[in-house]
């Protein structure tokens, strides 16, 4: 196994970085794929001469964020890696600043607002193009909810996929759907008046409308209202 010119560092914690990044390599030098297969344990122990212990205790680490799958029985093979330690990541540090400064909450906030605002562009160019079928009767549905006075999470998480999906970019829906569902477990206890559900509903049917407008400054004015609500029960 090459390892791109790694150096065997000493110690435990060095030892285990060695091992996780000759494996990065491994997989990356041969260009394999999500479900392929890799060495068994006793030649990754011979290729790398590691112990059977910090190999395991590495590939553990590896599984942890996607980059390996262990399937036992079976053997191990290349991870499909996702965002999901980013998201437990990220949940934990929210549900910690909801009992101290909320900057965390608000740090989120302001990364999902300058994904969205700043993608206006694409955003508008896009819907020139492709038309506004699929946002219309989701804002239908926001509506219909609100004038019952229910809150409307699934169809809140849909618009924002939908706008997105044209883009063929997954990895900024990857991200949104990080931050939305983080921000979501804390929500309903961030301090200050909740907006109420036809406020919810109008600011969506603004950023529709400033879509079909067809003018990307239009259209980021709006996405920046969207999060006025949520800013204004952050203390900002």
């Amino acid at each position: 196994m090459t390892t791109g010119g790694l150096s065997r560092a000493r110690g435990a914690a060095g030892n285990q970085s060695f091992i996780r990044d000759a494996m990065k390599s491994y997989i990356l030098e041969r260009g394999l794929k999500a479900g392929d297969p890799l060495p068994n344990e006793q030649d990754l122990m011979a290729q790398l001469g590691v112990g059977r212990h910090p190999l395991r205790e590495a590939m553990k680490a590896l599984q942890a964020v996607g980059i390996i799958e262990i399937r036992h029985g079976y053997g191990t093979y290349v991870g499909e890696v996702n965002l999901q330690s980013l998201e437990d990541g990220l949940a934990f540090r929210m549900s910690q600043s909801m009992a101290g400064d909320l900057r965390d909450v608000q740090n989120v906030l302001e990364v999902r607002q300058a994904i969205e605002v700043g993608l206006a562009d694409d955003v508008v160019r896009q819907f020139q193009e492709h038309g506004y079928d699929a946002l219309e009767p989701i804002v239908e549905r926001m509506e219909a909810k609100a004038a019952e006075g229910n809150y409307f999470p699934d169809e809140d998480w849909a618009f924002h996929q939908a706008l997105y999906e044209p883009l063929g970019n997954a990895l900024v829906i990857d991200l949104l759907s990080v931050f939305w569902r983080t921000f979501a477990q804390v929500d309903a206890r961030l301090p200050g008046a909740r907006y109420t559900p036809a406020d919810a509903a109008a600011w969506h049917r603004d950023l529709l409308n400033a879509l079909q407008s067809a003018n990307p400054d239009t259209y980021a004015h709006s996405m920046k209202s969207h999060f006025n609500g949520i800013h204004t029960r952050l203390g900002e």
